[in-house]
Parts: C-alpha cells; structure tokens; sequence
C-alpha cells in the first residue's frame, strides 16, 4: 500500500509540475500577447489585426515568407530525397564522409551561411569577382529571393535526407523486386512505388523545412535587403513599439503563430491518412554502377554537399586572412581570433554555459514527459504532450517577444516575475523552444520498450521508482543521447529569440557573429563562426562515439 502511494505521488507530483512549467513559460506568454493584440485601453479590439490585413505592405511580407518557404521546401524535398535514394539504391566510395558533412551542413546556423554566401556571391564576392573579371559574366544578384532561397534550400535538404535515409532502411527490398518483375523500373518505379511509400516521412520532412524556413530570421535580414519576410518584419516593428505601442508586434505574433498551427493541423491529417507501417525483414541491396551512372552520381552527390559545407569551409579560410578594417587584405593572421576571444571571449562562454544548463533541464523534463506520455497515458498527459508540441511550430522570434512582454517591468510588460536581461530568461526560452527534439527522440525510443520488462522487474520486487530508474532510463539512453545532441546543437545555433532576449553579460556567439557582420567586423565574425563550427563537428563526433554510429537519422 505504502509503495502504491508513492507510486501515485511521484508520478502525480511531476506531472504537476511539469504542467504548472508549462504554464508559466508557455501558456501564460503566449496568452499575454494575446491579450496585448486584443486588448486597447481595457476594451477587446481588431484594430491591430485590421491593421495588418488592411495595407498591402503587410500583408505582402506575408506572401514572401510564403514564397520564400514554399520554394526552400520544394528544393530541400528534391535534392535530400534524390541524395537518400543514391545513398540507399547505389555502391559508390565516400558514403560515410558524405553523411557526416550533411550532418554538420544541417546544424550550422542559417544565417552564416547567409553571410559566406554574400562573401563569396555578393556585389565584391570572391566568386563574382572572378565570373566578371576572368570570364566577364554579368553581374550576379545573390540578394533577395533569390538568395534566401539559396541559402534555406542549401542549409535545409540535409534535414530531408536525413529523414528520407532513415525511410529508406524500412523498405523491404522484396517490394522493390516484385516492382521490377512486373515491369516498374527506374523512374517508373520511383515515382509508383518508392515515392508513396516515403510519402509519410517526407511529409514530416517538409513540415520541419517549412517551419523552419518561415520561421528564420538571421538569412533574409542579412541577405534579403529589400526583400522583407514576415520574422523580419515582426522583429523591426517590435523594436520600433518598444516604448510606444507593443500591441501591433503582438498582432503580428499572434498571426504567425495561427498560420504554424494551421500549417501543422494541416501536415498531421495528410499525413495520418497516408500513414502505414513499414517493417524491413530484407533491406534495399545496394546496386553497382555503371560507368555513366557513376559519373552522374560522383557529380551530383559530391558537388551538392560540397556545395552545403562550402559556406563552413569558406569563412574557415577567412578567419585567417589579414584584416584592415571592414576588407580582408593579402596575408594570413591569428588576429581574428585575437580579437575574437578579446572582445567576445564571453560570448563563446556563454555559448557553451546557457545552452549546458538549459539542456540538462531539457533531458530532464524530456524523460518524464516521455515516460508519461507512452507508459501514463490519459487525458492530462496527453495535454501536456501537446503543450510540448507548441515551441515545435512556434517562430522564434513570437517566443521572443513573448517572454519579454510577459516577464519585463519596463514599458509593455505586465511586471511579472521580472527575468529579462537575466541568463535565466535564456535558459527557460532555450529549453523551452529546443525540448520538443528531445521528446521525439525519447517516446520513440521508449515505444520500442516492451511493457513486459517493467512487469517482470515489478514481480521481483521492484518498486516503480526503481525500474524506471534502473532499467527504463538505461534502455531509453540511446533515444536521451540522439535528441540531446540535436537539441545542444540547435541551442548553440539559435538566433531568433536570442537576439531579443540578451543582453551584454548573456549574448551568445550566434548573436555577436551577427552583430559583428551589422558592423563590418568580417575578421572577427568569420573566426567566431569557424569555432561554432568546430563545437558543432565536436558535438556530432561525440554522439557518434557515444551511440557508436557512423551516421544519424530522423
């Protein structure tokens, strides 16, 4: 009886608290701007919302966000899915290299390779100097749709592939077979039996892109110029009411946020209905190539990942050129990196401080609500496995706002619990936004569980507390290290809340890379983003030593 008891009040007590936390840092934001939107002088008004709908400035940012993301979906879809298929249907050298690049070309920060791309694509682009001087080619246009598109297809395809490589190891080769028997080969094939039966993931896939194109802030303000995205938009017209009238940038958050809610409703019904499970018993046999086949792949698969990581390899040789003023000069020098752990020594550290705290609260809060949500089901911890969802498909910049609107006492804020301008404020918004990776990666690990093993343990004597601990937790490690890693990655790359949140004492290297490029500080810039790179790599080497992986998938 006194063990059932404590059964109940530890698993009562912090689902308890997990929903009262997600109250306060989730609901209660997001509710505040809501209020702010709707709410003028104490009366419920649409103004703000009329507003925006009714000036065609507005609400064409809207569209290009739209167009913007729509494009980089469709170019991520078809270059990830045709690289997963080379990778899965074909022998060629290089495979294992290859992967590991897309890896690190998906968790660099997007708005870096927004900014190499200008260095080597721009008006004085080493690229562009050279087809207009040498080979007297015109002048390129890197800015604008053009470019953001570039940079989001380039950053995001690799998420694609990662998924559509994970796919692919589920395809019974003997469905490939019986295809082929009956006459489907090649593109046929693909596009009858392979495309269908990658479609649930893709789809998944594509929600991730989507969400994470539309939802970028750091690309399109250093590459768009006059190009203006919705992110960008929300973040200028927030700072311009700061002091004056906040309810607008809240309207505007409020949009944003019910168009990643449609968009995510949307994905989730195609995406049930199409569902169904596949199980492997005969894994896709890899194919040997033929001469032209082969040089089509060589080219193909090289040259895009060489294209993905040229941005990183780009600002590594950058960072050590010579520098005089805002032009990199002929020689090479450490003075970049001098300057770099001088000046924004304490960024680098805060870059590896915030994100460590806010990823052990992470994996915490990621293991019970995991737990509560496969082995605890019912209707108040589906609730909160749906509030984790939220920071999923919420833009960064709207949980930026959200958190300064809900904890400042300035002007615009309701003096609640007063954390802006603390490290704290960092770390919740952090752990907050980044979780959803972790618990993903745990439920799907905890799935593959059989409730049988906890059953036994608890006919020998096992307490609840004891196999969850003991015997649950270890079997889960493998799912708790994958959205760890993925979660401390996106940590140290996040841009879009960061930049409204810091302040001297907690800005982090995303931020001063940024605010370095604003400045004309290339040198300094191009060494910080080479060590959050290499911090990355580092990142990813560990996890493969720690899962003894040579590759990862979604």
């Amino acid at each position: 009886m006194k063990n059932e008891r404590s059964r109940i009040n530890i698993w009562t007590s912090s689902s308890f608290i997990i929903f009262i936390t997600y109250l306060l840092f989730l609901v209660y934001p997001i509710v505040t701007i809501l209020g702010q939107a709707l709410f003028v002088n104490g009366k419920i008004s649409f103004g703000n919302f009329t507003t925006f709908f009714s000036r065609s400035y507005y609400f064409e940012t809207l569209f290009n966000s739209f167009k913007v993301s729509i494009a980089a979906t469709l170019f991520a879809l078809i270059i990830g899915t045709t690289l997963a298929y080379l990778f899965s249907m074909y022998q060629f050298k290089g495979k294992k290299l290859l992967q590991i690049l897309i890896i690190i070309a998906s968790m660099s920060a997007p708005f870096v390779g927004a900014y190499s791309w200008i260095l080597l694509l721009g008006r004085n682009g080493v690229i562009t100097k050279f087809l207009m001087n040498v080979l007297h080619f015109p002048q390129i246009e890197i800015y604008g749709f053009s470019g953001i598109v570039l940079v989001f297809s380039l950053q995001l395809f690799p998420l694609v592939f990662l998924y559509a490589n994970g796919a692919f190891k589920n395809i019974d080769n003997s469905v490939l077979e019986a295809a082929e028997s009956m006459g489907s080969r090649g593109i046929n094939r693909f596009f009858k039996v392979i495309l269908p039966l990658l479609t649930p993931t893709l789809l998944a896939a594509a929600l991730l892109v989507f969400m994470r194109a539309f939802s970028d802030f750091g690309t399109p303000m250093l590459i768009g110029e006059g190009y203006r995205t919705f992110p960008v938009l929300i973040y200028t017209e927030f700072i311009s009411e700061v002091g004056g009238n906040a309810a607008f940038a809240s309207a505007l958050a409020i949009i944003a946020i019910t168009i990643a809610l449609t968009i995510f409703i949307i994905q989730k019904y195609v995406a049930n209905k199409h569902s169904f499970t596949m199980n492997s018993l005969h894994p896709v046999e890899e194919k040997k190539l033929g001469p032209i086949k082969r040089l089509f792949v060589y080219i193909f698969v090289y040259g895009t990942v060489f294209l993905a990581v040229l941005p990183q390899i780009y600002l590594t040789y950058t960072s050590f050129l010579k520098t005089s003023g805002m032009v990199f000069v002929p020689g090479y020098s450490l003075d970049s990196y001098r300057n770099a752990f001088n000046r924004m020594g304490s960024a680098i550290f805060n870059t590896i401080r915030i994100p460590l705290i806010a990823l052990a609260i992470v994996i915490v809060f990621a293991v019970f609500i995991s737990y509560l949500a496969v082995k605890k089901r019912n209707f108040f911890t589906s609730i909160i496995d749906s509030l984790s969802m939220i920071p999923y498909i919420v833009p960064g910049t709207v949980m930026g706002i959200a958190f300064i609107t809900s904890f400042n006492t300035g002007i615009g804020g309701t003096g609640f619990l007063a954390i802006t301008g603390t490290a704290f404020i960092m770390i919740v918004s952090l752990s907050v936004r980044r979780l959803p990776y972790t618990i993903r990666s745990c439920v799907a690990s905890l799935q593959q569980i059989p409730s049988s093993i906890e059953e036994a343990a608890s006919s020998l004597g096992s307490s609840r507390l004891n196999t969850f601990v003991k015997i649950t937790i270890p079997m889960m490690m493998s799912g708790i290290i994958s959205g760890a890693i993925l979660s401390w990655v996106t940590m140290i790359s996040e841009l879009s809340t960061s930049i409204l949140l810091y302040t001297v004492n907690t800005r982090t290297m995303t931020v001063a890379i940024y605010t370095e490029v604003i400045r004309g500080n290339y040198g300094i810039a191009a060494a910080l983003s080479t060590i959050l790179t290499l911090i990355t790599v580092i990142s990813l080497l560990l996890f493969m030593k720690v899962s003894k992986s040579d590759n990862m998938t979604l």
